[in-house]
């Protein structure tokens, strides 16, 4: 049986993952026990909050290093996907630097767009990768005000206000700027595809 872990930290929403993965017969161990992380066969780097604190935990605890330093399947989620990228303009912060990307925040033009993008919304696959290609074109669900623009590294794109990163892909490194554990059956795939990689 695959050992699932999901990293524990002051930004993890990992209640709700631990509910999806349960859903698909799987359990995980939450865990910030460096050990653990590499020794796990997948590791779900969830998060909602905010980036300048999530990254001043990560680098007081030493996870910042040890996420990037994983060479098994790694997925970030949500706020996951943000401090994989180099900086965010969310408090002005470097992050981990896995995805050569900074991280904008999306401003408002008028009434039509919400800020923060909240709710259900398209998915355009552009690079497959890990996602199933029948996703395209189906919902998913979001909530944030930041986002990762379109890069070499980008697997799906969503358009709001601007097109950009729904989910990235690097080596063993995978992330999605959605919420799969709430996004219903659709979310479902992606968190198996995941784990059957």
């Amino acid at each position: 049986m695959a050992q699932i872990a999901i990293v524990k930290y002051n930004a993890g929403n990992n209640f709700s993952v631990l509910c999806a993965l349960r859903r698909l017969g799987v359990d995980a161990v939450v865990t910030d026990d460096p050990a653990q992380l590499r020794d796990a066969d997948k590791v779900i780097f969830p998060g909602v909050g905010e980036a300048a604190s999530a990254m001043a935990h990560l680098r007081s605890t030493g996870l910042d290093r040890v996420i990037a330093s994983l060479a098994q399947p790694v997925l970030g989620i949500c706020i996951g996907q943000q401090l994989m990228c180099r900086y965010s303009e969310e408090g002005d912060v470097d992050c981990i630097g896995i995805f050569d990307a900074d991280v904008k925040r999306f401003k408002s033009v008028g009434n039509d767009f919400k800020i923060p993008h909240t709710g259900w919304d398209t998915l355009s696959v552009v690079n497959g990768g890990f996602l199933p290609k029948e996703i395209s074109g189906r919902y998913v669900y979001y909530v944030h005000s930041y986002y990762v623009p379109v890069i070499p590294d980008t697997a799906a794109i969503t358009d709001y206000i601007v097109p950009f990163s729904a989910a990235l892909h690097r080596d063993n490194f995978y992330a999605t700027q959605f919420h799969p554990e709430k996004s219903g059956s659709v979310g479902e795939s992606v968190l198996k595809s995941f784990l059957e990689l």
